[in-house]
C-alpha cells in the first residue's frame, strides 16, 4: 500500500515482478484514491519500466486477509494495523516519501532516490530468506490452531475476521476464503456470539474472559449447541483491539444430558433417587385414575408439583389445574374463594364472583395444606365431594361441576381423625389414593441433581453463566438434613449462587446455617463425609466388621450407618 504521492505502492510492485513472478503473487493498492504522477512515469522509464499501465487499485479493491504478507511504504498509521496473532505479518518501509507540493525538479531527484531504495528493499525481502521464514512461522502458527479439536475464530475491533481454523470449518460449515476479512455480522445470520459481544455495539469495553452457551445455525441449516469462550485481544499498550472466540460443538452432549435429564424427570420434578423413581411410578399409575388423591409430605417437598404431574398425566391434561392454599385464607374469605360469590352477598361483593371449584370444571383442584380447615368448611367440603354440586355464597342456583381432587397436607391427618379435628368421612372421601413424598434427607442421591438444575435455571434467570459446585460443596449439601427440604435447598442455592465470585461455589458461599451445621459435624465425626471407595475398602480390611471399619475410617458407628445408607451399602 503506497504513501503520498500514490506511485510508490507502483514501483515496488514492478520491482518485485521483475525479480520474481513465478512463485509469488504481489498486488498493490493506494490508501488514497489512485492517481498515476507523469513524474513517477519518468523516472522509471529511464531504468526501463512502464508503469504507464499499471492497474490503479485502492485499499477496498483487494481483500488484505488473504495474503500472507502485507507491506506499507510512506505515510502509514501503523496504529490502524494492530500486530496480532493470526495476522498476515506486517513490514513498513520507510523510503524517502515525495510530497505532491514540491517543485517538478526537486521530486524528480527525490523519487530517483525513492525508486533506488525501493529498488534495494525488494531485492532484499525476495533473495533473503525473510520471505521464507515468515512464511514457514505463519504457517507453523496455522497448523498448530488447524490440529485444535475446538473452533478458533478472531477478528479485529471492527469486526473483520482475521483467523478461522479447520476445526471452525468443520463446526460451522463455513470455509475460510468465503469469510476471512468479512465483517463476522455479514457473515452469520443471527450474529455468532449470541449478539451481545461488546464488539457487537462498538469497542471493546470489560476485559476478561466470557464464557457462554448459544444456539448456532450451521450453514447447511443445522442448528448447534455450542460452547464458546470469548476473550478480548490487546496491542502492547494494553489497548483492546479484537476479539479471540473458541467454540465447541457440544450438541451430542446437549441432547445426551436432556435424554438423560428426561429419564430422571417427571413434569417439573427432578431425581434419580430410588425413592424418587418409585414415586414416579405411582404419579403414573394414579394419573390415568380421576379418583381423589391425598398427597402427604413436609413443608417443601414440592406437593404442588405432585399435584400438577398426576394433572398433566392424566386424561384431563389441557384442561383448568387450580391450585388453592387452604391455610393461607380466613374461613369467610376462603369459603367464597372455593365456592365463589353472588353480588351483594357480603360488604364488598360489588360484582358475582365465581370460585374456585367452578373454575376447574372439567379439571383438576388442588386443595393444599386441608389440615386447616375448619370443622364447619369440612363439612360444605364434604358435600361439594360427595354430590359435585354446590352454591355461591350468597346465591341460590346450584352449580354442577366435573373436578378431579387432589388434597395435600403436612399434617398427620389420621391423628388428627382420632383427635376428632378432622371428619373422618372427609377423610376417606380424600384419601382414596395416598401418596407420600419422602423428605429430601431420605432421597440424597437427588441432590446434586437438584443442585445442578437449579444452577441452570438461574443462570438463565439472571442471564449469567452456570456455576459449578466444588466436590466438597456437594459433600458437604449432600450429608446436610434440610429441614425445609427441596425448598430450603433452592434457597441455598440462590444464596450460593449470589455469594460466588468465581466460577466455582467454594464452602465460603454456603449459607451460614450449612456452614454452622457442618463445623457441628465435624466437631462429632470429624470430616463430613467419607468417599463411597474408602468404606468399601475399610469394610474390606475389616472383613465386613463395621466396628473396625469405623474404627479404620475414623468415625463412629451411627456415622458409618448413616454412609451405609447414604451410598446403598446396607
Amino acid at each position: 500500500m503506497g504513501g503520498s504521492i500514490n506511485c510508490l505502492h507502483i514501483m515496488a510492485e514492478c520491482f518485485a515482478k521483475a525479480v520474481n513472478t513465478d512463485d509469488i503473487t504481489f498486488m498493490s493498492a493506494s490508501i488514497t484514491p489512485p492517481e498515476l504522477n507523469p513524474i513517477a512515469i519518468q523516472v522509471m522509464n529511464e531504468i526501463s519500466f512502464d508503469i504507464s499501465n499499471t492497474p490503479l487499485l485502492t485499499s477496498l479493491d483487494i481483500e488484505p486477509f488473504m495474503f500472507d504478507l502485507i507491506i506499507t511504504i510512506g505515510d502509514f498509521d501503523q496504529s490502524c494495523r494492530p500486530e496480532l496473532p493470526g495476522m498476515p505479518p506486517h513490514i513498513h518501509w520507510d523510503v524517502p516519501d515525495p510530497k505532491n507540493n514540491l517543485n517538478n525538479l526537486a521530486t524528480i531527484d527525490l523519487l530517483k532516490k525513492t525508486r533506488d531504495s525501493l529498488k534495494k528493499e525488494v531485492e532484499t525481502l525476495i533473495n533473503s530468506k525473510i520471505l521464507h521464514t515468515l512464511f514457514i512461522t505463519r504457517r507453523n502458527f496455522e497448523l498448530i490452531l488447524d490440529n485444535l479439536l475446538d473452533g478458533v475464530m478472531a477478528h479485529i475491533s471492527n469486526r473483520r475476521i482475521f483467523f478461522f481454523n479447520h476445526a471452525a470449518e468443520k463446526i460451522t460449515g463455513y470455509k475460510r476464503e468465503n469469510i476471512l476479512g468479512k465483517d463476522c455480522h455479514d457473515v452469520f445470520p443471527g450474529r455468532f456470539c449470541g449478539g451481545d459481544c461488546e464488539f457487537c455495539h462498538g469497542t471493546l469495553k470489560k476485559k476478561g474472559i466470557k464464557k457462554k452457551e448459544i444456539n448456532f445455525l450451521r450453514q447447511d441449516g443445522n442448528e448447534l449447541k455450542l460452547n464458546m469462550s470469548i476473550m478480548p485481544l490487546s496491542d502492547p499498550e494494553g489497548k483492546g483491539v479484537g476479539a479471540l472466540l473458541s467454540f465447541k460443538d457440544e450438541t451430542e452432549l446437549y441432547a445426551l444430558k436432556t435424554r438423560l435429564k428426561h429419564h430422571h424427570s417427571l413434569g417439573r420434578l427432578i431425581g434419580k433417587d430410588p425413592k424418587t423413581l418409585e414415586l414416579f411410578e405411582h404419579i403414573r399409575e394414579v394419573s390415568s385414575v380421576c379418583v381423589p388423591v391425598l398427597i402427604e409430605g413436609e413443608s417443601g417437598t414440592g406437593k404442588e408439583l405432585v399435584a400438577n404431574a398426576i394433572h398433566e398425566l392424566g386424561p384431563r391434561a389441557g384442561k383448568p389445574f387450580v391450585a388453592v392454599n387452604c391455610g393461607a385464607l380466613p374461613e369467610d374469605i376462603l369459603e367464597s374463594e372455593l365456592f365463589g360469590h353472588v353480588k351483594g352477598a357480603f360488604s364488598g361483593a360489588i360484582q358475582s364472583r365465581k370460585g374456585r371449584f367452578e373454575l376447574a370444571d372439567k379439571g383438576t383442584i388442588f386443595l393444599d395444606e386441608i389440615g386447616e380447615l375448619s370443622l364447619p368448611m369440612q363439612v360444605k367440603l364434604l358435600r361439594v365431594l360427595q354430590e359435585q354440586k354446590f352454591e355461591r355464597v350468597g346465591g341460590e342456583q346450584t352449580i354442577q361441576i366435573d373436578v378431579r381432587v387432589i388434597s395435600a397436607t403436612n399434617q398427620n391427618l389420621r391423628e388428627m381423625v382420632e383427635k376428632k379435628k378432622f371428619r373422618r368421612d372427609l377423610f376417606y372421601r380424600l384419601c382414596v389414593i395416598p401418596i407420600h413424598i419422602p423428605p429430601l434427607r431420605e432421597r440424597r442421591l437427588d441432590i446434586p441433581m437438584l443442585i445442578e438444575h437449579f444452577l441452570e435455571l438461574i443462570a438463565q434467570e439472571l442471564k449469567r453463566p452456570v456455576l459449578t459446585p466444588a466436590n466438597e460443596i456437594l459433600d458437604i449439601l449432600t450429608v446436610y438434613q434440610w429441614p425445609g427440604n427441596v425448598r430450603e435447598l433452592r434457597n441455598a442455592v440462590e444464596y450460593m449462587y449470589v455469594k460466588c465470585r468465581s466460577g466455582l461455589i467454594h464452602i465460603e458461599d454456603i449459607p451460614p446455617e450449612i456452614s454452622a451445621y457442618e463445623e457441628k459435624q465435624k466437631q462429632k465425626t470429624g470430616p463430613s463425609l467419607k468417599k463411597k471407595e474408602e468404606i468399601l475398602e475399610a469394610l474390606e480390611k475389616s472383613e465386613g466388621n463395621r466396628t473396625k471399619a469405623a474404627n479404620i475410617l475414623g468415625v463412629g458407628r451411627a456415622t458409618l450407618y448413616r454412609y451405609l445408607d447414604l451410598y446403598k451399602l446396607q
